[in-house]
C-alpha cells in the first residue's frame, strides 16, 4: 500500500478520532438513590447470611418473572373469536332441535380448531425460559468474611462476587478495581456483550465500570458489587419487551376480517329467512330454526382457518428442506407482506470476527545494517510476521486471534510452520515474550534470526503507543486518523533496526474489521429486486455501521439511536426520521423495539432478523422475527421462523415461498366468499319467493367436499409477485361480491330453464341446481388461483384431479340418483351437456371480469369509494409525492433537450469540419 499523502490529513484530531474508534455503546446506569446504601459492603467481609437473607426478601430472586397462564384456562380462550362463537351457537341450536349429525359434526371442527391453535400457541411462548437459560448457574461469592459458591438465583443487591475469565456474568455489578483476595490491581476485564448490544468486539472495563447480567468475561479476573438482579437487570428490561408484545398476528386480523363479513351477511340473511318462515304460522319455529341452522352451517367459512393452515404447513415443510424452519405458521403469509427487513449486523449480515482489512505499510528507515534501506517499502509478508513474533500464544482476545489466523495463512515461512505443526517459527526463535497488560498496551517478543545470528525486538499495540516509541511518524498517524474515520479499528506494528535493540521502525498499521457475509450484498440486492427494503441495526458506532454499509452496497443514511429519543420530535416526527433511514447504530434493545414499533405505526410489517438476547424483544414485537444460524436460545424462542444456515441468503427463498403460498391462500379466500355470496342470495331469493331449497343433507355435501377438495390447492403451482403482497381487502371483497352476483345469475338461468323449459318436476330441479351449485362456482378457482388470465399458469396435476373428481363424483349422483341421499336422477342430456358447456362459458366470463376489476382497481379508487381520514392523508402525500416525481422528470426532460441540441450542434459543426478536409491525405504533408 502506498504511502498516504500529507493532502489527505483529516481535519479531526487523532485522539478525538481514536477515541472514537475505541469507544462502544455504554447503557446508562441509574441507580436508585435508595439502592446506594445497599452498596457499602465491605470487598473483604461480603454479606452475612442474615442480611443477605433479608435483602432476598426484599428484593426478591435473581432470576426472571412471567405470569403462567393456567393451561386450561389456555385452551378454553380457543373458543373465543366471531367465527366460534357463531358455530357455538349453532351447535346448541343443532342439539335443540334434535339434528344430532350437524351436531357431531360442530363439535368436532371446534376442537380441532381449538387443539391446533393450543398447540401453535405453546410452542412460540417459551421466549422467557430461554431468557433465563442465559443466566449464570452458580456464582463464587464473599459471604461473612469467606468465599463460598451459592446458586445465582439467591444473589442480592451488595453481594461482593469473583469474576473471572470464562464467567457468565450473574446480575448487574459494578467493577471495584479489585483482586480475588481484595488488594487493589490496576487490572481490567475484557469483557463480550455482543449478545446483549451487538457491539462486534469485547470491551475493556476496569474500575467503577458496569458489567451486565448475562455477558461473558473474556479476559482479565477482578471483584464486583452486585447492583441490579432480576428483572431490574439491563437483560430483565428486554424479557419485560417480550411479556409486553402479546398482540393479534397480522394473518389472524386478516382471516376474522374475512370471517366477519362472512358472518354479517349470514345472520342477516338467515334472521330474514326465520322471520318470514315463521311469521303467519307457514311453518313451526323448529322446523324453519333447523333449516336456517343447516344453511348458516354451510355458508360460515368453518373451512378457511384450516384450507390456509393446511396450506400454510405444506409451505412450512417446503422451506424446511431450504434450511428455514418456520415456528409460528401463519408467520409465512406476513413474510410474503413484508415491505421492510430490519437486519442485526454483527454475525448475520457480518461475521461477527475480526479479519484483516487492507493494511498502511511504512517505508523503511536506513540502518548501519541497511544504509540503503530509506526509501524500500515494508511488505504484508514483514507487517504480518513481524505481528505474529508479537502475538500471545493461545491467547483467546479476539484481536490476537485473528492476527494469528491471517498470519498464518499469509506469510509462507508461518504455512511450512503451520503443516508441520510445529510451535516455532523455521529460522526465528522467540528468546522472552511479554504479553499485553492495559498500562504499556503492547506486546513485545524478542527474536532471534537462527540464519544470521542477528536479535531484534518486536512490538505490537496501541497505535499511538507503537509510534511514540519510533520517534513518531505522520504518516502512520494519518493511517490511524483515516482507519477510525471508517471504522476500522488499528494495530501498531514496529521492531528494532539498531544492535543495541533501542531505536524502533515502524513496520505499519494492520486494520481490523468484523467483514460482511460473502452473500450479504447480493441478497441485500435480491431483497431490493423483490421490494423489500432492508435497514441495518447495530449495536457499533455509527462510523463502523457506515463503513459496513458502503461494502454492502447499502446508502450510508444512517441514524444514531440516541436520536430516536429526542423529546423534542412528535411521534409523527419519528415515524418520518425512521422510515427514511437505512439503518440504526448504537442501539440498544429498547431501540431495536421501538423501531420496530415506529414503522409499523406507519403501517408496515416489518421482519426483524437477530441472534442475541438483545434482539429477542425486536423479534417478538415485529410482524415476523427471524433468528439466525448460531443465535442464542432467547432470540430463538422469540422469533417466529429460525435459519438453519448462516447468513441471510435463505431469507430469499423464504420471501419467495411465502409469496407462492400467499398467493394459494388469497385464491382461495377469493373463491370461498365468492361462493358464499352465491349460496346465500341464491337461496335467500327461492326461500322467499317460491319457497324453493335443495334437502338439507345435499348443502352439508355442497360444503364439505367442496372445501375438501380445495385443500390441495396447497400444492397448486402459482406465479410469485415482484412486490411484497398485499390482502387488498377492498379488492378482494368486491371482486368477489361481483364475481358471487354474476354466479346467482348463472344459477338462476338454470333454475328457470330446469322448471319452465324442460318442466322437470320439483325432485329434478332440486338435483339440477345441487349440480349446478356443486360445480359452476368450484370452477371459479381455476380463475381465481391467478390475478392474470387463467391460462397464463397451468394448474398442478394434483389440484386438478382433485377438483375434477369432486365434480365428476357430483355429477354420477345427479345422472343415477341416490335415493337415500334425497338425489333424484335425472337423463345425461339435460345433466351433462348443459352443465359442462355452461362450466367453459363461465370460466371465460368470470375470468374477463376478474381481470377488468384487478386492472382497474387502485387505492385512489378505494379512498374515493369508501374515504377513511388515514386513506384521506395516504392519498394527499401520494398525490404530492406524484407532483414532484412529475416536476423532477419535467427538469430532467428539459436538461435532456437541452443537451441533445447542444450534441446535435457538435455533431453537425464536426460533420462540416470533416467537410473541409481534404480527401486525399497526402494534400495535408
Amino acid at each position: 500500500m502506498a504511502p498516504l499523502a500529507e493532502s489527505a490529513r483529516p481535519s479531526v484530531s487523532n485522539t478525538k478520532v481514536a477515541a472514537q474508534a475505541e469507544s462502544h455503546v455504554e447503557v446508562e446506569e441509574v441507580l436508585d438513590p435508595e439502592l446506594q446504601k445497599y452498596l457499602d459492603t465491605n470487598p473483604k467481609q461480603g454479606l452475612s447470611k442474615e442480611e443477605a437473607e433479608k435483602r432476598l426478601l426484599h428484593f426478591g430472586r435473581n432470576e426472571m418473572t412471567d405470569k403462567k397462564v393456567n393451561p386450561i384456562l389456555k385452551f378454553l380462550s380457543f373458543f373465543g373469536g366471531s367465527v366460534s362463537i357463531l358455530l357455538e351457537i349453532a351447535t346448541i341450536i343443532s342439539a335443540v332441535a334434535g339434528d344430532y349429525t350437524d351436531f357431531g359434526i360442530l363439535i368436532f371442527v371446534l376442537i380441532v380448531n381449538a387443539c391446533i391453535g393450543f398447540i401453535e400457541e405453546s410452542k412460540a411462548e417459551n421466549a422467557l425460559d430461554a431468557l433465563k437459560n442465559t443466566l449464570a448457574l452458580n456464582s463464587r461469592v464473599w459471604r461473612d468474611g469467606r468465599i463460598t459458591e451459592i446458586p445465582s438465583a439467591i444473589l442480592v443487591p451488595g453481594d461482593v462476587i469473583i469474576l473471572r475469565i470464562g464467567d457468565i456474568i450473574p446480575a448487574d455489578c459494578r467493577l471495584l478495581g479489585l483482586d480475588a483476595s481484595g488488594e487493589p490491581s490496576s487490572g481490567s476485564l475484557q469483557i463480550d456483550q455482543s449478545a446483549l448490544t451487538g457491539e462486534s468486539l469485547p470491551v475493556t472495563k476496569g474500575k467503577d465500570g458496569t458489567a451486565y447480567s448475562s455477558s461473558i468475561v473474556k479476559q482479565g479476573q477482578m471483584l464486583a458489587i452486585v447492583t441490579k438482579t432480576g428483572p431490574h437487570t439491563y437483560i430483565g428490561r428486554a424479557a419485560q419487551l417480550i411479556s409486553l408484545t402479546n398482540e393479534q398476528g397480522h394473518f389472524q386480523k386478516i382471516v376474522n376480517s374475512i370471517g366477519n363479513f362472512l358472518i354479517g351477511i349470514t345472520i342477516v340473511m338467515v334472521l330474514i329467512i326465520l322471520i318470514y318462515k315463521t311469521a303467519g304460522l307457514k311453518e313451526s319455529f323448529m322446523t324453519a330454526l333447523k333449516q336456517v341452522v343447516v344453511l348458516t352451517v354451510a355458508a360460515i367459512p368453518i373451512g378457511l382457518p384450516t384450507v390456509m393452515s393446511v396450506t400454510m404447513a405444506v409451505g412450512a415443510k417446503q422451506l424446511a428442506t431450504k434450511q428455514v424452519i418456520v415456528k409460528r405458521l401463519t408467520s409465512i403469509e406476513e413474510l410474503a407482506s413484508v415491505s421492510i427487513l430490519c437486519s442485526d449486523k454483527t454475525g448475520t449480515l457480518t461475521l461477527n470476527e475480526l479479519t484483516l482489512d487492507k493494511p498502511f505499510l511504512a517505508y523503511k528507515q536506513s540502518t548501519s545494517e541497511n544504509p540503503k534501506g530509506c526509501g524500500q517499502q515494508y511488505t504484508n509478508d514483514d507487517l504480518l510476521l513481524n505481528a505474529f513474533f508479537a502475538s500471545e500464544p493461545g491467547a483467546q482476545d479476539a484481536i490476537e486471534l485473528a492476527v494469528r489466523r491471517a498470519s498464518l495463512s499469509t506469510v509462507d515461512v508461518l504455512k511450512q510452520m503451520n503443516q508441520n505443526h510445529s510451535i516455532d517459527v523455521p529460522g526465528f526463535k522467540i528468546t522472552s515474550f511479554t504479553p499485553f497488560n492495559p498500562v504499556a498496551k503492547y506486546t513485545e517478543a524478542t527474536v532471534k534470526n537462527l540464519q544470521t545470528g542477528a536479535t531484534f525486538r518486536c512490538i505490537k499495540g496501541a497505535p499511538h503507543v507503537i509510534t511514540h516509541m519510533a520517534g513518531g511518524h505522520s504518516l502512520a498517524d494519518i493511517a490511524v486518523q483515516e482507519f477510525a474515520l471508517r471504522g476500522l479499528r488499528a494495530l501498531g506494528v514496529a521492531r528494532t533496526t539498531d544492535e543495541k535493540m533501542e531505536q524502533f521502525d515502524v513496520i505499519g498499521m494492520i486494520s481490523l474489521l468484523d467483514p460482511p457475509r460473502p452473500d450479504s450484498a447480493a441478497t441485500i440486492s435480491r431483497c431490493k429486486d423483490l421490494g423489500v427494503s432492508v435497514k441495518m441495526i447495530t449495536g457499533d458506532q455509527l462510523i463502523i455501521a457506515k463503513e459496513v454499509a458502503q461494502r454492502l452496497g447499502m446508502p450510508r443514511t444512517i441514524l444514531d439511536a440516541t436520536r430516536l429519543s429526542d423529546p423534542s420530535l412528535s411521534e409523527k416526527q419519528l415515524i418520518e426520521r425512521v422510515e427514511k433511514a437505512d439503518g440504526f447504530a448504537q442501539v440498544i434493545p429498547e431501540h431495536k423495539f421501538r423501531v420496530v414499533e415506529l414503522l409499523q405505526k406507519k403501517g408496515y410489517l416489518v421482519g426483524m432478523t437477530g441472534d442475541g438476547v438483545n434482539d429477542a424483544p425486536a423479534l417478538k414485537k415485529a410482524n415476523v422475527g427471524i433468528a439466525v444460524h448460531g443465535c442464542t436460545d432467547a432470540a430463538r424462542s422469540a422469533a417466529d421462523i429460525v435459519l438453519l444456515s448462516a447468513g441471510l441468503s435463505t431469507i430469499v427463498d423464504g420471501i419467495l415461498c411465502s409469496r407462492a403460498i400467499f398467493q394459494r391462500m388469497r385464491s382461495y379466500a377469493v373463491y370461498r366468499i365468492t361462493s358464499t355470496i352465491h349460496f346465500l342470495i341464491f337461496f335467500f331469493i327461492t326461500i322467499l319467493a317460491w319457497n324453493f331449497s335443495i334437502p338439507d343433507i345435499l348443502i352439508i355435501m355442497i360444503a364439505v367436499l367442496n372445501d375438501v377438495a380445495t385443500l390441495v390447492i396447497s400444492v397448486d403451482n402459482t406465479k410469485t409477485s415482484t412486490k411484497p403482497d398485499k390482502w387488498r381487502l377492498g379488492q378482494l371483497l368486491t371482486l368477489s361480491l361481483v364475481l358471487g352476483l354474476l354466479l346467482v345469475g348463472i344459477s338462476f338461468a338454470h333454475f328457470f330453464v330446469a322448471r319452465d323449459v324442460f318442466l322437470l318436476p320439483i325432485e329434478q330441479v332440486q338435483t339440477v341446481m345441487y349440480l349446478q351449485i356443486s360445480s359452476c362456482p368450484h370452477f371459479v378457482i381455476f380463475s381465481t388461483r391467478l390475478p392474470s388470465w387463467f391460462w397464463e399458469n397451468t394448474p398442478s396435476f394434483t389440484f386438478l384431479f382433485a377438483v375434477l373428481s369432486t365434480q365428476v363424483f357430483a355429477m354420477f349422483l345427479s345422472i343415477f340418483g341416490v335415493p337415500f341421499l334425497q338425489i333424484a336422477s335425472m337423463s345425461a342430456g339435460p345433466g351433462v351437456v348443459p352443465s359442462s358447456a355452461c362450466r367453459c362459458l363461465c370460466l371465460i366470463f368470470l375470468d374477463l371480469v376478474k381481470v377488468l376489476i384487478i386492472r382497474h382497481w387502485s387505492f385512489e379508487l378505494t379512498a374515493q369509494l369508501c374515504p377513511t381520514p388515514t386513506r384521506r392523508e395516504k392519498l394527499r402525500q401520494r398525490q404530492a409525492s406524484r407532483q414532484v416525481q412529475e416536476r423532477v422528470e419535467r427538469s430532467v426532460g428539459k436538461v435532456r433537450t437541452v443537451v441533445n441540441v447542444v450534441s446535435a450542434a457538435a455533431a453537425l459543426q464536426g460533420n462540416v469540419n470533416r467537410e473541409r478536409l481534404p480527401n486525399d491525405s497526402s494534400d495535408m504533408v
